[in-house]
């Protein structure tokens, strides 16, 4: 799930590592094209064949810090978050991201604002 690749790459980041090693999975694969488009990890990258299939994710650091300093998950499995366009707000004056699960497809707070659809609420990422 992508609790577990962001835990994976928060971990990653705190050693200073320069890529890591995720299962495949097309939803995780989806989550980290939109971190790639918005700049908080430098590429992804599918690899293998398919029972051994795995994403390969290059970490983003500037000036020597990662490029992701913090993450809140809104949605658990307990707990689902449903969110209208109308209702997200900018994270952290503008500085972070919100991920949706919406049905055009895994999209941050931006494109789901301007494409005017609303979701599920995965987390917020800066």
């Amino acid at each position: 799930m992508y609790l577990n690749v962001l835990t994976k790459i928060r971990n990653a980041q705190a050693v200073r590592q320069e890529s890591v090693k995720v299962p495949f999975s097309n939803f995780d694969a989806a989550i980290l094209e939109v971190l790639e488009k918005r700049k908080f990890i430098e590429s992804v990258a599918k690899k293998g064949r398919m029972p051994k299939r795995i994403l390969e994710v290059q970490l983003r650091y500037t000036k020597g810090k990662g490029a992701i300093t913090g993450m809140r998950v809104q949605s658990t499995f307990a707990r689902r978050l449903y969110v209208g366009y109308k209702e997200l707000r900018p994270i952290r004056q503008g500085f972070g991201i919100s991920v949706l699960s919406t049905p055009k497809g895994i999209l941050d707070d931006r494109t789901a604002r301007r494409e005017k659809v609303g979701g599920q609420l995965l987390f917020d990422i800066w």
